[in-house]
């Protein structure tokens, strides 16, 4: 099992957070990456668009284009690892659904040393004909979930319930960006730990959804 939230060091605690300049580190990350979906994901228009969801916004986050540079992933998927660490959880495999969660499925991976899956839409109707594709889920497997942007929730809950089908556990699901508040509903009745890097708060744009 891949033991994300521990350290070699006991006396250390969850990724050095009982030692204030680790923490200082942590929250200087967070900074910077929030920075990064800002300048290079967030524009603003002076009509409302329609989103993936079907909901309309002024404010359009365009995750993918911000962490299109390796450096920038590679900071978001720290970011990611620091949040499972702070919330003590470990992991075996992190991923989600296609196309919002390949980048963090492959990057967390590199930085934690778990297992990626990605959850295609359809089966491919062909071969093995499965519907996730990487690391093998089961029993016994602890998943980490991860999405790109969430407005209503719609493709990280079929995420999940696609993981639960086949047998292994969401301990902790996760997004870049949470433009609402329906999938904290749904994974808090569903008993999901449930942490976004970033809401809609963060990003100072108006709540979409009920």
């Amino acid at each position: 099992m891949q033991a994300t939230a521990e350290t070699d060091n006991p006396e250390v605690g969850l990724l050095g957070r009982d030692q204030p300049c680790q923490d200082e580190a942590v929250n200087e990350k967070r900074k910077a990456l929030l920075d990064i979906v800002v300048a290079g994901g967030l524009t603003h228009f002076d009509e409302p668009v329609e989103l993936a969801s079907g909901e309309l916004s002024r404010d359009f986050i365009d995750a993918k284009h911000a962490l299109a540079r390796g450096s920038d992933l590679r900071l978001a998927c720290e970011v990611i690892a620091d949040i499972a660490a702070e919330a003590g959880v470990s992991f075996d495999a992190v991923g989600g659904l296609t196309l919002g969660a390949d980048q963090f499925a492959h990057g967390v991976a590199m930085v934690t040393g778990a297992r990626w899956f990605v959850i295609r839409k359809q089966p491919k109707g062909r071969g093995t004909d499965k519907w996730v594709e990487g690391a093998a889920l089961g029993p016994g497997v602890r998943v980490l979930l991860v999405d790109d942007v969430i407005t209503t929730g719609g493709s990280i809950r079929l995420a999940c319930e696609r993981v639960r089908a086949e047998g292994a556990e969401v301990v902790l699901a996760t997004t870049l960006v949470d433009r609402g508040d329906i999938a904290a509903r749904y994974f808090d009745e569903a008993g999901v730990v449930y942490r976004p890097v970033f809401t809609y708060h963060d990003l100072a744009i108006v709540p979409v959804g009920g």
